[in-house]
């Protein structure tokens, strides 16, 4: 009567089994990690970056060690164990980066000091944590349960907008178009610069000067208030024109607004879980990825601010006033002179692929929008036989040791911008919305380059304020204090299950046990971020998948009154499986709702109870059941205690 087909038993086994698996990698810890990568993308981590990084880490511990007498009474073989064993734990090469294990956190958080020293704007450095799942594992998918911030399992960044650097372009943009302007108005100008944030026009006559400031009067005008403000200096013809604070507040908002934007866009681009990515205060963003595994590619991206512009190569006949020297990216040995008018930017790339040409070389496949197709195709279809060049524009950064006022050595930056020929070749045929980018060092620089362009250029350039892994002590309580939770509220209900119900109470308890081996294996399998509030799912999920077990073993206890115990079992089953699908469905459809409209902890909290619900209502439906047609099933029972 009460007996499950062999079928029936096989589901429950092969989802079991894989659930297991999928769960497995959990038992293996992280360790703390850095992982050490070179700034410039056509270049991989070699074998000489990883002796020179292993030699600057060994002469630290060296230095470190000089006071031990343990050391210092050493013999060579033994110091050299002991600067080893204090230096790191393994390096070792991975792909296109170096990565470096430690011990302990604070090792590793010293050694990444000491490396930015030595090292400066050579390579990038970030902090991981290293999982220690065996290859086997790997290889079918099965990896840890990513963990959210505040449980250790991501990284954070706090970045900044350098709101000087664009009101300066701001500045020599709107040079060039009243340049153009006042050459079209027959505007006599004899001098025009940009200067501590002020543009200055100086005018040939009293004429000029009056027409130049009745149309910046006029164009200050706006909706939102004044855009400049204005001084006259009528004596020497001369006009400063600055950016007024309604203006200044304008750009400010816009280039945070764009760059949050388009950060998230890059942020999707590397297919990570549930980041965060908000403005903080005026001009700082920040960035939470929670569980990534490649914090080194993750910065590379995010921070890079990289951009494309479109230029006619200069002729003899060209002035020297509207042409510029460029130096290529692969050579810097080799440059060319390009015409100071920009065709395009990125700006107008609505898609971008990488891949190769007939030549098997790297490339880039581009594609405009309209307005860009436009502007290229009026641009070339008079220059067939010209050489266009493509200027890759990058903000970098320059670090240099400094002494500051304590007399300690710190790490002191600053931004520039480089740009360089990535491409310069001649013009075929009219060319129009798509076309393809060639001459790039390395695949890798050019599936780099594909992603930032369809992710979008940034409207500013950005600084990386802070860069942390949150583990080392919140998250590490955090971690222990939810395990405590969870254990102590299963050893609370096993206690009660076993006392109150018996063998039917030990059967629920082995149901309870495989619930959490499932919810921890789905949301493996799923790659989900386990959070904090995710935590207090699984202890809200426990309670519930008890409360499936209850709900059937008291429908059992009724039917019993009137029935014999193989047939209260099957009604008791089944009665109550109305009740639990109805009561856990209804659940299942406000935890959706959370992750839809939630975001971070929330989303983490519905994850896990979405994961808990679908689980326990198999355990208690299929594994109970299961368990209980296995020990009563095949027996003539007379009388059941329950």
């Amino acid at each position: 009567m009460n007996k499950f087909s062999i079928y029936q038993y096989l589901l429950i086994l092969i989802v079991l089994v894989v659930g297991s698996i999928y769960a497995l990698p959990n038992l293996y810890p992280t360790q703390p990690s850095i992982q050490v990568a070179y700034t410039d993308s056509a270049k991989s981590a070699d074998q000489a970056l990883l002796n020179e990084l292993e030699n600057i880490l060994k002469k630290n511990a060296e230095d470190d060690m000089q006071n031990d007498p343990s050391y210092i009474d050493a013999d060579e073989a033994t110091k050299e164990i002991m600067v080893k064993e204090n230096a790191y734990d393994e390096i070792f090469l991975r792909e296109n980066k170096i990565v470096i294990k430690f011990s302990d956190v604070e090792t590793q958080l010293s050694s990444k000091t000491i490396l930015q020293k030595n090292l400066l704007d050579k390579v990038i450095i970030a902090l991981f944590l290293e999982p220690s799942t065996p290859s086997w594992l790997k290889k079918i998918g099965a990896n840890p349960v990513k963990l959210g911030l505040d449980l250790s399992g991501g990284v954070h960044f706090l970045l900044e907008v350098d709101i000087d650097t664009l009101q300066n372009d701001r500045l020599e943009g709107l040079l060039d178009s009243y340049r153009k302007s006042f050459r079209d108005e027959i505007i006599k100008v004899d001098n025009s610069y940009v200067k501590d944030f002020a543009l200055y026009f100086k005018f040939s006559d009293k004429s000029s000067y009056s027409k130049a400031l009745k149309k910046y009067t006029e164009e200050s005008q706006s909706i939102s208030g004044l855009q400049y403000v204005i001084t006259e200096r009528p004596s020497a013809n001369e006009i400063k024109l600055e950016y007024s604070d309604i203006a200044l507040r304008e750009i400010r908002d816009y280039a945070v607004t764009q760059n949050l934007y388009t950060l998230r866009k890059r942020v999707n681009e590397l297919g990570v879980s549930e980041p965060i990515v908000q403005r903080q205060g005026k001009d700082r963003i920040v960035i939470e990825l929670p569980g990534v595994q490649d914090p080194t590619a993750a910065k590379k991206i995010i921070g890079k601010t990289a951009n494309l512009e479109w230029r006619l190569e200069a002729t003899s006949r060209t002035s020297p006033l509207r042409k510029e020297e460029f130096n290529f990216k692969e050579n810097e040995f080799r440059s060319a002179f390009l015409e100071k008018a920009v065709i395009i930017t990125g700006d107008v790339v609505s898609g971008a692929q990488s891949g190769v040409d007939e030549n098997n070389q790297p490339q880039v496949s581009i594609d405009l929008n309209l307005d860009g197709g436009r502007a290229m195709q009026k641009a070339t279809s008079g220059n067939i036989g010209r050489r266009l060049g493509v200027l890759f524009v990058e903000q970098k950064t320059k670090s240099e040791l400094v002494i500051n006022s304590q007399g300690e050595s710190v790490i002191e930056q600053t931004t520039y911008i480089e740009k360089n020929i990535i491409s310069l070749a001649t013009v075929q045929a009219v060319l129009g919305t798509r076309f393809r980018i060639t001459g790039l060092s390395s695949q890798t620089e050019a599936s780099e380059l594909a992603l930032l362009l369809r992710a979008g250029a940034l409207a500013a350039p950005m600084k990386f304020v802070e860069e942390r892994t949150v583990g080392p002590s919140l998250g590490k309580e955090n971690v222990e204090l939810g395990m405590k939770s969870i254990v102590i509220g299963f050893a609370l209900v096993v206690l009660f299950m076993t006392i109150y119900y018996r063998v039917f109470g030990i059967v629920a308890n082995i149901s309870l046990i495989w619930n959490l081996i499932l919810i921890t294996g789905v949301m493996s399998l799923l790659g989900a971020s386990l959070t904090l509030p995710g935590m207090a799912g699984i202890v809200l999920t426990v309670g519930m998948a008890v409360d499936a077990n209850v709900l059937i073993f008291s429908r059992i206890r009724e039917e019993l009154k009137d029935k014999d115990p193989q047939t209260a079992i099957r009604d008791g089953f089944a009665r109550a499986f109305v009740t639990i699908f109805d009561a856990n469905v209804t659940t299942l459809i406000a935890a959706l709702i959370l992750y839809l409209i939630g975001t971070g902890p929330v989303k983490g909290f519905a994850i896990t109870l979405s994961v808990g619900i679908v689980t326990s209502m198999f355990t208690a439906i299929m594994c109970t059941r299961g368990m209980v047609n296995l020990v009563y099933g095949n027996r003539n029972i007379r009388t059941l205690k329950i």
